[in-house]
């Protein structure tokens, strides 16, 4: 039956029924972004380019497991100063260690310290995270947290540029 499903739409996304399916998160998982999804951010718009954001598939009390996760460390050698799409994966600076992280974790967006909804609690000895709620957030609501690297990052300096535009003290740094 379900080749034949297959067979008569030749597999395209288009063809696929559209069901919602509620998803299940196992005891036993390292991995649970089940009260978060992610679609166009809304920070995105033709001035800044069309880009994805984590938004809160259900209401989040504070305090609460948001998501948690895997990072997989990426080769000795890697310059993650060039890439914004992997984290900063250690405490040490000049950092050396990046990861890529499992599950929505990827598509939180920043925004200065201190306004953030969410906070990511890193486990680097276990190659693992946990993002909380720094606040109640509404449903629907878009998921940010403070990139810890964001200040010092190559590939984050317009970035922080923008997140601290109003910012005096940022100003009379630059």
């Amino acid at each position: 039956l379900i080749s034949s499903f297959f067979k008569s739409t030749n597999g395209s996304a288009s063809s696929y029924p559209s069901t919602t399916i509620k998803m299940t998160s196992h005891a036993e998982t390292k991995i649970d972004c089940s009260k978060v999804y992610v679609k166009q951010s809304s920070f995105s718009n033709e001035e800044t380019g069309m880009f994805d954001g984590a938004f809160a598939a259900v209401d989040i009390k504070e305090g609460e497991l948001v998501e948690k996760g895997l990072m997989r460390r990426l080769p000795e050698g890697f310059d993650g100063n060039t890439c914004p799409y992997i984290f900063t994966w250690s405490t040490e600076r000049p950092n050396k260690t990046w990861g890529m992280g499992s599950g929505c974790a990827p598509y939180y967006n920043t925004c200065k310290e201190g306004t953030a909804n969410t906070k990511m609690v890193r486990f680097f000895d276990e190659d693992r995270f946990e993002i909380y709620a720094n606040c109640d957030i509404k449903k629907d609501e878009e998921l940010l947290h403070t990139y810890i690297s964001l200040k010092w990052r190559t590939c984050f300096s317009e970035l922080n540029d923008i997140v601290h535009a109003d910012d005096s003290e940022h100003k009379a740094d630059a």
